[in-house]
């Protein structure tokens, strides 16, 4: 019997039975949003960025997602510069995610999956909040023994108390779920690992909502398959550029109007 893949395993079960209602519900979304021309956006810190970059580019991906992914908010090592003790300081500071979300092309009728662990910090929280005043709708993904938490942010709300979807990862307040004999803490964290899953499984849902519909995305395929070629590759990000291009002219009367300090 395995230590950890069991586990893991047990939960990632779990999760597909427990949200199964909320999967749908958040296709759904997702679906409605790509139907209009809209983007799905992703954003996390920390380990929680890692599903976003899971979910897009990749093979198996599709030209509907954009990952809202800022640099200060992931580590590039582990005490000098771009350490991890200064973003977990950031992660926790209300205020700043807006700074980089206004330069982000965020309409009104996109959708937003914001990935957080705990549901605490001010950065997934700032984002959701950001996001709805812009008329996104937001699915959180977190895990529901966090809920009970009191809030730290000043508008006195979880994470999933800004969704319109809440998804549930299932995994344990201590994240880790292997524990050791002799060892105090148990070890190998599970968040991250529940959230991609369960973020490719609401990208499934959302292709197989579209394809009842007649729609077809372009999706990255790898050029180790017969008959793909990289070229195949270069000519779906020319596709993407330019759904990024159209969120960004729309988004642009919005942007000069933050910028004027009228907003």
């Amino acid at each position: 019997m395995s230590l950890y893949i069991s586990k893991l395993t047990a939960l990632a079960n779990e999760a597909a039975e427990v949200n199964d209602k909320a999967l749908d519900e958040a296709a759904a979304i997702m679906a409605e949003t790509v139907e209009n021309g809209g983007l799905i956006h992703l954003y996390g810190s920390g380990h929680s960025v890692l599903p976003a970059q899971e979910t897009f580019p990749r093979y198996g991906s599709y030209i509907a997602f954009h990952p809202l992914t800022d640099p200060r908010l992931m580590w590039h090592s582990v005490l000098a510069a771009g350490g991890v003790r200064e973003l977990l300081w950031l992660e926790r500071t209300e205020g700043y995610a807006e700074k980089f979300l206004d330069h982000q092309p965020i309409n009104p009728g996109d959708t937003l999956v914001v990935f957080g662990h705990s549901g605490t910090n001010a950065s997934g929280i700032d984002t959701a909040l950001y996001c709805k005043k812009r008329g996104v709708k937001v699915i959180a993904v977190n895990s529901a023994f966090n809920r009970g938490k009191p809030s730290k942010h000043s508008s006195g709300k979880l994470l999933a108390d800004t969704a319109d979807v809440a998804i549930d990862t299932r995994s344990p307040i201590e994240d880790a779920i292997v524990d050791v004999d002799g060892w105090s803490r148990p070890v190998g964290g599970s968040s991250t690992v529940l959230a991609m899953m369960l973020m490719h499984e609401m990208s499934a849902r959302t292709a197989a909502i579209l394809g009842k519909k007649g729609i077809e995305l372009p999706v990255f395929a790898s050029p180790t398959i017969e008959g793909v070629t990289l070229h195949d590759t270069d000519e779906i990000y020319g596709q993407y550029r330019e759904k990024l291009i159209d969120a960004q002219t729309k988004h642009l009367d919005f942007f000069k109007e933050r910028m004027s300090g009228k907003e």
